[in-house]
């Protein structure tokens, strides 16, 4: 069956019979977040709803004042997941997510093109592709892209969107024979399941593909298609394509332009010197880490020797600096070079390091209760333990933890 969102992809609204309506469980995602609600399985006469398929997520929109979460396609049925029951018999009033079809079709359509594109002129075959939220992609069977092939056709496929070439689409009875469809590229564009009458979208001069998606009927309709960058895919000898058409060109550009306009404020300087601002603050800052490492070298030192210097020794010993890492307190215990006595040595702020080093039965002992204090993981061996914790506020309960266990032995 051809959908009426197949045969009128424009089309925002319509009306149709519901043919049934069952419960069932829906899964979305609402404000970012896996939800599952209590819904409806809604079947209809006929929808301009798009239901998933070929790469293409499904539509949303409404029934009535039932939301449609989501449309799946069983062989060739559609079915609408609402949240409020329809009855069986009566006509209901469909309304599209219009911005995201029309979306969906910029995206769909310049994916045609770009890998019409591809595999005419540089023999790269799409083995798959994504339609994103942001971004899409296309998957092809090569790796000798490069950015100065990716510059070429992106210039291409823009000329053809400047030309305004026309986009149609064919339908075939399903009986049709093979060789009536030779000219189709592939079957890539429809699902494994795919039951009915067969489309073929025509991009005038350019592309003629077997596909079950929506599409925009003239490519002047992309506005512009931007390729963003390349990838080698997890499959081997295959690489990723990113892409953007339509309005997410401009979207991306707005986004860009914000990013500049707050980096020419804390830069304070104009965009064309940003790279080179952002390369001299990169070494400054390299120059002075390696700085501060000297220095916190140097402070573990004094630290030492300020603690070999106490007199009598103390049993333990707790020390934290804030602005420390773990090198700090691995040249401290070189330097102190004592093990009987227990030091408690941490660095970071709420999130940190912590080293319990000094005698091991003590540090056996004291090592699970602080971690679980601090919220930390760790390991050690012997006479030492280290770990990573996420709660450094409570240190003062730890240093608790070891002055009571002293006091009592």
């Amino acid at each position: 069956m051809v959908f009426k969102c197949q045969e009128n992809s424009f089309l925002k609204e319509y009306t149709s019979k519901v043919l049934s309506c069952e419960c069932t469980t829906i899964n979305t995602i609402i404000k970012g977040k896996k939800t599952t609600l209590e819904g409806y399985e809604v079947i209809l006469e006929n929808t301009i709803l798009f239901p998933e398929g070929g790469g293409q997520p499904s539509d949303t929109g409404y029934l009535n004042d039932s939301r449609v979460y989501h449309v799946s396609r069983k062989e060739d049925i559609a079915v609408h997941y609402v949240d409020k029951p329809l009855i069986v018999g009566e006509n209901v009033k469909q309304v599209i997510d219009w911005p995201r079809r029309e979306d969906h079709m910029q995206q769909h359509s310049g994916q045609h093109l770009l890998s019409a594109i591809l595999e005419r002129e540089y023999n790269m075959q799409t083995v798959s592709w994504w339609l994103g939220e942001d971004v899409s992609y296309v998957e092809l069977d090569t790796t000798s892209l490069n950015n100065h092939l990716i510059g070429e056709i992106e210039e291409k496929a823009n000329a053809l969107i400047r030309e305004g070439r026309k986009v149609t689409v064919t339908v075939y009875d399903e009986n049709i024979s093979a060789n009536e469809l030779s000219d189709a590229r592939s079957t890539r564009g429809l699902p494994a399941d795919h039951k009915g009458d067969i489309r073929v979208i025509n991009i005038d001069g350019v592309d003629s593909n077997m596909c079950c998606g929506t599409h925009v009927t003239n490519l002047c309709q992309l506005q512009a298609i931007k390729l963003l960058s390349y990838e080698r895919s997890k499959r081997k000898d295959k690489t990723l394509l990113y892409f953007l058409c339509g309005q997410r060109v401009l979207k991306k550009l707005e986004n860009c332009l914000e990013k500049e306009q707050k980096l020419t404020t804390l830069l304070k300087n104009n965009p064309s010197q940003h790279a080179e601002l952002v390369d001299k603050l990169q070494k400054n800052c390299k120059i002075l880490s390696k700085n501060l490492q000297v220095v916190l070298k140097d402070l573990a030192v004094k630290e030492a020797e300020k603690l070999k210097g106490i007199n009598p020794i103390p049993k333990y010993y707790c020390l934290h600096r804030k602005e420390a890492d773990p090198d700090f307190m691995r040249v401290f215990i070189e330097e102190f070079n004592r093990n009987d006595i227990l030091l408690f040595l941490s660095t970071g702020d709420e999130n940190g390091n912590f080293v319990l080093y000094g005698p091991e039965k003590d540090v056996q002992k004291l090592s699970p209760e602080i971690c679980n204090v601090l919220n930390g993981k760790g390991a050690g061996k012997g006479n030492k333990f280290q770990a990573k914790v996420t709660n450094m506020r409570c240190r003062p309960e730890a240093e608790k933890l070891i002055i009571q266990y002293y006091s009592e032995s």
